[in-house]
């Protein structure tokens, strides 16, 4: 009976610690933050993203106008400078949004060139309409950035 009672009293602390150690809390990760530099490095280029953007409408009279050749210096000129200024900044953007990012550049690039397409072929509202959908794209890439680097 004694012998029973130890063979027992062992399982009993085997299952004990087996539990506990099973049963520890679970470690809370920090959520990603932006360090310092990463800041300092997107606020280089958000001024040019942000002066691109406003002049969006200098690139809506020039469609409105069919004035084409304008259209596409405007495309290759400012707004081309502003989609590499995208492409530096994802890097620095938190994991999460580096992908949304890298898609917004991308969709960005497809309304310029149908833009451009519309400029060659002197088809406005396929020009107008892909112009406002890139400097929607440029929007929603703003609103991926820290909010310190917004405003």
């Amino acid at each position: 009976m004694v012998r029973q009672r130890s063979i027992f009293s062992f399982v009993l602390v085997l299952l004990a610690t087996f539990l506990i150690s099973c049963g520890r809390p679970g470690v809370a990760v920090a959520p990603p933050t932006y360090t310092e530099t990463q800041i300092a490095k997107i606020q280089e280029y958000v001024p040019e993203i942000q002066a691109v953007r406003e002049r969006s409408q200098e690139l809506q009279t020039f469609i409105q106008r069919k004035d084409w050749i304008n259209v596409s210096n405007f495309i290759h000129g400012p707004i081309t400078e502003a989609r590499l200024n995208l492409t530096y900044v994802t890097p620095h953007l938190l994991p999460k949004d580096q992908t949304a990012a890298r898609q917004i550049t991308r969709d960005l690039f497809n309304h310029l060139v149908k833009v451009n397409q519309g400029a060659s072929s002197g088809n406005g509202e396929l020009a107008s309409s892909n112009s406002q959908a890139a400097f929607k794209d440029i929007d929603k890439f703003l609103e991926l950035l820290p909010e310190t680097t917004t405003q």
